[in-house]
């Protein structure tokens, strides 16, 4: 059996992850990008309808993706930087290791590069 030392998941990171899985939260996230917006507004840039886009901002919320506020007789939701400071962090153990990994293969490759007689030691010629 191999066995593997994967990155630790918190149950947020589990429920963001899970999130993301949905293509039509993904873009609800990217239009977000943009700044705050109503439900309504969101509903009209989707080819969904408005209680399916409340569902997937609830799911968004419950990942802790997304905040909403109050604004009139509407909420305004928007990107919580703080849910995605939590996925940041869970990634960079990834890049961590790719990038480790990355610098050794370019090491060995320029390594295999240099002709053995440039790979020997100089010796010191003493003048006189």
């Amino acid at each position: 059996m191999v066995s593997y030392n994967l990155p630790l998941v918190n149950t947020y990171q589990d429920s963001q992850l899970d999130a993301l899985g949905d293509p039509t939260r993904r873009a609800i996230l990217a239009r977000l990008l943009d700044g705050p917006v109503a439900v309504g507004e969101l509903a009209g840039d989707f080819p969904v309808s408005r209680p399916a886009i409340s569902q997937h901002l609830r799911v968004l919320k419950q990942a802790n993706l997304v905040v909403d506020r109050p604004a009139g007789n509407r909420r305004l939701y928007q990107l919580n930087p703080a849910g995605f400071e939590t996925l940041r962090e869970y990634f960079e153990q990834f890049w961590g290791q790719a990038l480790s990994a990355f610098k050794r293969k370019v090491e060995e490759q320029t390594l295999e590069r240099i002709p053995d007689s440039a790979k020997k030691p100089i010796k010191n010629k003493k003048h006189h």
